[in-house]
């Protein structure tokens, strides 16, 4: 039993190490996920600069997990809470770029797994929608069309990962998801588009009709009566 005492330290120290190197990776975690949500909320404000420096920053704690916890500590790495957090950083660059007219981030661009990526991939349907509907309060039909087509890309290849989720980490859940979000956005573009033509129709008309011009303008010219004068 003599060497019980120097085994006993030795799983000390490589625990000691492993606890500082997880509680580190959680921290850089969370720094990840405020990073990207800055992010998304500088680009629904069209913030070009603050949306920027916030992706900057996102990447280097990216990179600082992938380096700390790939490869000593894999097992850390594809923890829950690492991939959340990248994750998050997928949804974030790929929102931010199909919002500015960028060229959409690969995997490899991101330097993250496969199952990581579509997972954001997924995501990013739901800030769309609402850069969607932001360009629709703000009478940009034709954005928030662009917009839906890209949805309607994404989508369209989600639904052809069929794979467990052992495999792609739960994707099957998030393409539900992003289906329904999908759907009501179409109905909510549709709907707004339809108003659209009801009201360039009703303006060629009155322009068509005899005197409906000059009957508007006395309207507008004639005061409304109080009850005591009728």
């Amino acid at each position: 039993m003599q060497k019980l005492e120097p085994i006993a330290e030795q799983i000390r120290q490589e625990f000691e190490a492993r606890t500082k190197a997880r509680d580190q990776a959680l921290a850089q975690a969370r720094a990840l996920t405020r990073h990207c949500a800055m992010a998304i909320r500088a680009v629904h404000r069209d913030e070009a600069d603050t949306m920027q420096e916030h992706l900057n920053e996102a990447q280097k704690l990216a990179d600082a997990l992938r380096e700390d916890l790939a490869q000593k500590y894999p097992d850390l790495y594809f923890a829950g809470y690492t991939q959340d957090a990248l994750k998050e950083y997928a949804e974030a660059s790929i929102t931010c770029a199909l919002v500015r007219h960028q060229a959409l981030p690969a995997p490899e661009d991101l330097d993250m797994p496969s199952f990581t990526y579509l997972n954001g991939l997924a995501e990013s349907i739901g800030e769309m929608r609402r850069r969607c509907l932001d360009m629709l309060r703000q009478d940009n039909s034709a954005e928030a069309e662009r917009l839906l087509g890209h949805m309607d890309d994404i989508f369209s290849i989600l639904v052809t990962m069929d794979y467990p989720d052992a495999v792609t980490n739960g994707l099957r859940r998030q393409t539900d998801v992003a289906r329904s979000i999908l759907e009501r956005t179409r109905g909510d573009l549709t709907f707004s588009l339809r108003g659209e033509q009801l009201e360039r129709s009703i303006s060629q008309l009155s322009e068509k009709l005899p005197g409906t011009g000059p009957l508007k303008q006395a309207a507008q010219r004639v005061p409304p009566q109080s009850a005591d004068e009728d």
